[in-house]
């Protein structure tokens, strides 16, 4: 059964740093396209960055810069770290294999990110 676990999210102050974490099972992890999405209040669930098997990555345009996406597919785990955090950023977090995304599926209970001071 595919199952996502985020976790990481938190309060912190603008310009603040957060990592966080996503752990995956049920697939063949390494072989997929993972993404990071968010979700602010009263709008709807954005793309933020995916990361290829092979390690290549895009990025929205609003976080280009700030955010990093990485993997590790020996822990079947995505990360993505946020540097340089803006109020704008304040939303949940989910992230899912991009063509289970696409598909409306496994969506993972997501972290909360809020920055605020």
């Amino acid at each position: 059964q595919v199952q996502v676990v985020e976790s990481g999210g938190g309060l912190v102050r603008p310009g603040g740093s957060l990592r966080l974490s996503c752990a995956a099972s049920g697939f063949t992890f390494s072989t997929y396209v993972m993404g990071w999405y968010r979700q602010a209040p009263g709008k709807q669930r954005d793309l933020v960055a995916t990361i290829n098997s092979d390690g290549s990555t895009k990025y929205a345009d609003s976080v280009q810069g700030r955010f990093t996406i990485s993997r590790d597919n020996a822990k079947n785990t995505v990360y993505l770290q946020m540097d340089s955090l803006k109020p704008e950023d304040t939303a949940v977090y989910y992230c899912n294999a991009a063509v289970y995304a696409v598909l409306g599926r496994f969506w993972g209970q997501g972290t909360q990110v809020t920055v605020s001071s």
